[in-house]
């Protein structure tokens, strides 16, 4: 019932003007709560999570692969959610708060049909996967996207998705593209997650994120800071799945870790009210001359296209302050985790997501 809702749904979407707000809230409070009430009712269920959901078969001429059961195909964009801090503040940091923190492009060769995801991480900036390295990158979830076969682009040229995976993994190869940790997709020079699959397709006629991702609250903005983002009209993962132009195939979650992306969540959930209410994220300035000595060594690294201990477009300050976070999430998290323990004690299950963001703020001293 529920993937024949979201079928529906998405492809009624098309049809609608997501520019509109009203009609953009309708749309997310519809997909996002629906996915929010099922995975309720499993994590109180004792029955085993069938880790694949099987949304729509969106037909497809380009060469295809498997990735963990489902059927992909060159050009398909695998928006997926990772195991870090970083990449619960990415999927929760935005107007319309979601379960994604990253986009990665497939392409799939032909011939072979050996599938390489291209994608851009923080510490290295666009780079091409194996499926294997890709898979080891831990993940809580992914959902797979496909452009619909009846857009006028696609009716024109069916090779179309392959031939923008094709030109970008061509064009990694050919050229070192950093991180943009300013998250501004007007300049492909850098690029963050969401800018590899937009640039890509942009060159090829489509224009993904239809309605771009705005970022208005004190506290998000407040947090992306730390990582030094300056752009908040932007193209956040999450909001992919809302594109009309894109239909969902699957989406595959981790049934150990779904409970811990929940918690991830609320943690952050809290974190945000604490930044909305003045709290600053703090580190030791005393440490600051040692973090620009790294930095140095960073940099001489990226120059013989090496990976440092900071991040190619980061700052000393900018990484300090990423610690920080990092480790009062950790730390919130830990004391969320006891909390949640005494709650399953004494109610005999487990604290929804309403009750996770309740004991993540009484942890954090923040109430919203």
């Amino acid at each position: 019932v529920y993937n024949r809702a979201r079928r529906v749904i998405k492809d009624l979407s098309a049809e609608w003007d997501v520019s509109e707000k009203e009609t953009r809230d309708i749309l997310y409070k519809t997909l996002y709560g629906m996915r929010a009430t099922v995975e309720e009712v499993l994590l109180q269920s004792e029955e085993p999570i069938d880790p694949v959901l099987y949304v729509k078969e969106e037909e497809s001429q380009t060469p295809a692969t498997n990735i963990l059961g489902i059927k992909v195909h060159s050009g398909d964009l695998l928006v997926s959610r990772g195991g870090a801090e970083v990449s619960a503040l990415i999927s929760r940091g935005n107007d319309y708060p979601g379960n994604f923190s990253h986009v990665a492009l497939i392409y799939v060769e032909e011939g072979t049909n050996i599938p390489y995801l291209i994608e851009a991480h923080i510490e290295r900036g666009v780079a091409i996967a194996t499926l294997e390295e890709y898979i080891k990158d831990r993940k809580l979830r992914f959902m797979v996207l496909r452009p619909r076969a009846d857009l006028s682009e696609m009716q024109k040229n069916p090779m179309l998705p392959h031939i923008a995976a094709k030109e970008m993994f061509e064009e990694v190869q050919q050229r070192h593209i950093p991180y943009d940790f300013k998250m501004n997709f007007y300049d492909p020079e850098a690029m963050f997650c969401s800018e590899v699959g937009s640039y890509a397709y942009k060159n090829n006629g489509i224009q993904l994120w239809e309605s771009e991702s705005t970022i208005s609250s004190n506290g998000v903005v407040k947090l992306l800071n730390t990582f030094g983002v300056e752009n908040f009209v932007t193209q956040m993962p999450s909001d992919l799945e809302y594109d009309p132009q894109l239909s969902v195939v699957a989406e595959w979650r981790s049934a150990e870790s779904l409970f811990d992306d929940h918690l991830y969540n609320a943690v952050i959930d809290a974190m945000l009210v604490c930044a909305e209410q003045g709290e600053e994220i703090e580190f030791n300035p005393l440490m600051l001359p040692f973090a620009r000595i790294m930095k140095g060594n960073s940099w001489i690294k990226n120059q013989f296209e090496s990976e440092g201990p900071i991040p190619e477009g980061m700052s000393a300050t900018q990484a300090l302050k990423s610690d920080a976070f990092i480790q009062r999430h950790k730390e919130l998290k830990e004391k969320t985790s006891i909390a949640v323990d005494s709650f399953i004690e004494e109610n005999g299950y487990k604290p929804p997501y309403w009750e996770l963001v309740k004991l993540a703020e009484k942890a954090s001293g923040c109430k919203n």
